[in-house]
């Protein structure tokens, strides 16, 4: 359900291609399939598609992990980082991590704070090996 709705919220999903292999509360698996047309100057995938697979695979743990707060507050990226690790061919793998106990971040809302939580994603090509790391660190934004 998680990768549906985003599919149907975010436009850029459906366009980029984006598959959702794997969805719980704390872990995220999407995948990237190779397309010519997203390639950079040196034939690999362009940063900026690498960084969309991985920002939307936390943005699945975000909803996955906090789903039943969306009527209290809205999931909003703070600040991200990447770091590049090798040129990204072929199909990508983002694997997403929640980095924090969704329990301390629930607390922290309801006691009347923005919290905030890192989702951890790595990408990776289609032998398996490591592309890019990546840490997003999102917010809940209470409701007004």
């Amino acid at each position: 359900m998680i990768g549906e709705a985003m599919k149907a919220t975010v436009p850029w999903v459906n366009t980029a291609g984006i598959q959702f292999k794997e969805i719980t509360a704390t872990r995220v698996v999407t995948v990237l399939p190779d397309n010519p047309a997203n390639h950079n100057h040196v034939g690999g995938a362009h940063a900026a598609v690498a960084f969309g697979l991985a920002e939307t695979a936390s943005g699945a743990v975000a909803l996955a992990s906090f789903s039943e707060q969306m009527a209290k507050a809205t999931p909003l990226v703070k600040r991200s980082e990447i770091n590049y690790k090798k040129v990204a061919t072929g199909d990508l793998t983002a694997e997403a991590v929640l980095g924090r106990a969704a329990d301390e971040v629930v607390a922290e809302l309801d006691g009347g704070t923005r919290p905030e939580f890192p989702v951890n994603v790595t990408i990776r090509n289609a032998g398996g090996e490591t592309t890019a790391e990546v840490t997003v660190i999102w917010t809940l934004r209470p409701n007004r």
